[in-house]
């Protein structure tokens, strides 16, 4: 696993403390310091344990987009934390999270990010007469295998492999 440097990961750790003495103050609670770990894998920049009490972050999203992680990412999971303490098991990106991301994190809540997630997760272009289509490794892997086909949503034609030559796409 590419672990990200020392100084990083002390990085999203101060963060991390930063925010839940945020919201600490706001909402006049203390909240325990959650175990931050770097071992998220795929496309997920982040994820909370609730019931564990643990953060995870993927290391080789965190390398490509510190800027990111810091001011969007590592929020958003420990909004998640502090939904828990406050409310127990809700739903995940319900009313007292999004409350939590704007009037303690000031931020916009927004339930997936917008990272390059290339680096962790091939895709694999597919054609069809009309467009070209990216499908994840998992799909190409079940096309491949003889499980499954697609179509597509447009024209209703049945997705193949596009030739190397007409791979690209924007």
């Amino acid at each position: 696993m590419n672990q990200p440097g020392d100084a990083l990961c002390q990085q999203v750790r101060d963060r991390v403390e930063q925010c839940l003495a945020l919201a600490g103050q706001r909402l006049g609670r203390d909240f325990p310091a959650p175990l931050v770990r770097f071992d998220q894998r795929g496309r997920i920049a982040g994820s909370a344990w609730l019931e564990r009490g643990e953060l995870r972050f993927n290391p080789v999203l965190l390398a490509d987009n510190v800027a990111d992680f810091l001011t969007e990412i590592v929020p958003h999971e420990v909004a998640h934390l502090v939904v828990f303490h406050c409310h127990g098991k809700v739903r995940p990106h319900g009313s007292e999270w999004r409350g939590v991301m704007r009037e303690i994190f000031g931020l916009e809540p927004h339930t997936r990010h917008r990272l390059d997630t290339t680096r962790v997760a091939p895709t694999f272009s597919y054609g069809c007469g009309c467009r070209l289509h990216r499908l994840s490794l998992r799909r190409h892997n079940r096309i491949q295998r003889g499980k499954q086909q697609y179509l597509c949503i447009h024209c209703g034609k049945l997705l193949s492999l596009a030739p190397p030559t007409m791979r690209k796409i924007r």
